[in-house]
């Protein structure tokens, strides 16, 4: 019986790139508007990409969970 390949869950990982950078823009994110219910944009945008880090390292450790195991 082979050995299984840790490798292709392993590429699920990048994906932890696009929560450590987005909040990292700042330069980009700096400013008022677009305004939702009032709050600056650079604000909900901070909200946003931690709803999104939740959300990526959620799903890169359910999908790779099964790695330790093997």
């Amino acid at each position: 019986m082979p050995a299984p390949t840790r490798s292709r869950s392993r590429h699920w990982q990048w994906l932890l790139i696009v929560p450590t950078v987005a909040p990292l823009l700042t330069p980009y994110t700096n400013r008022i508007e677009p305004r939702v219910a009032g709050v600056p944009f650079f604000f909900w945008y901070q909200l946003a990409c931690a709803l999104l880090a939740m959300v990526v390292i959620t799903f890169v450790h359910l999908v790779t969970r099964g790695d330790d195991h093997e």
